[in-house]
């Protein structure tokens, strides 16, 4: 039986994941939440510091956040690594990345700017009170307050945009790609499974399901930047291979 052969980056990715979510248990251990270090704030939150927009990317919440994400990753990551080479997919990872915290940005600011005018509040908000949720409810209702303390001091974690990221270039690249998964009895190609996928991503954004913590836009903002990426990218590769 022939050896998985896992490409260098998708190999390093795992490992690094794998290793800053035991960090995160030690850690905790000790009264310390690299979460709220590592994760990322919005971007007019006083916890929010530059190194979080690439340091989050790393963390995950649990270790089902975490085998998910990587499973993604392992099953599609590989063959975009093969396609493109390192250097390549791991500037892809990084940038889908950045583009899945800054549509997130774009809807909390939207979110924040909806309750209160403004996008920047460092001098409209009293963000002491705000961190301890001490809110006048005669300005703000309990949904508003709710969702401006998750905003502000709410930190996000996880792959999961490049994850979509990856995902979506895989059914650009390779659409008619059969996928066998756990939950469907019968292969499906991936040019239908994941926009599915994508459109429930979608719709639970847009709805905010109660009790819903997961950055859905985070996700849609990811698979966004991949499908741009992946169709240039491809549209570049048919160029240069007419003319070789």
């Amino acid at each position: 039986m022939n050896n998985i052969q896992i490409p260098p980056v998708v190999k390093n990715l795992l490992i690094i994941n794998g290793i800053m979510l035991f960090a995160s248990w030690v850690f905790k251990q000790q009264g310390i939440d690299l979460s709220k270090i590592l994760g990322a704030y919005y971007f007019d939150s006083p916890k929010f510091e530059i190194w979080q927009i690439f340091t989050y990317m790393f963390m995950h919440a649990d270790i089902s956040h975490l085998f998910f994400n990587m499973f993604g990753l392992f099953m599609f990551g590989g063959i975009l690594e093969h396609k493109w080479g390192a250097k390549k997919f791991l500037n892809f990872y990084l940038i889908t990345g950045l583009g899945a915290l800054a549509l997130q940005w774009l809807v909390q600011g939207i979110e924040v700017y909806q309750i209160t005018g403004s996008f920047l509040n460092k001098s409209i908000l009293p963000l002491d009170l705000l961190a301890e949720r001490q809110f006048n409810p005669d300005v703000f209702s309990p949904d508003q307050a709710s969702t401006l303390y998750s905003s502000y001091f709410g930190p996000m974690v996880g792959a999961s945009g490049a994850v979509f990221g990856i995902m979506t270039a895989f059914a650009v690249l390779y659409p008619n790609m059969e996928l066998m998964l756990l939950f469907i009895p019968f292969p499906v190609k991936a040019k239908y499974f994941i926009p599915i996928y994508i459109v429930i991503e979608l719709f639970l954004g847009v709805a905010r399901i109660q009790g819903d913590s997961i950055a859905h836009f985070a996700h849609l903002g990811g698979a966004l930047i991949g499908f741009i990426l992946a169709k240039i990218w491809k549209d570049k590769d048919r160029f240069y291979n007419y003319y070789d």
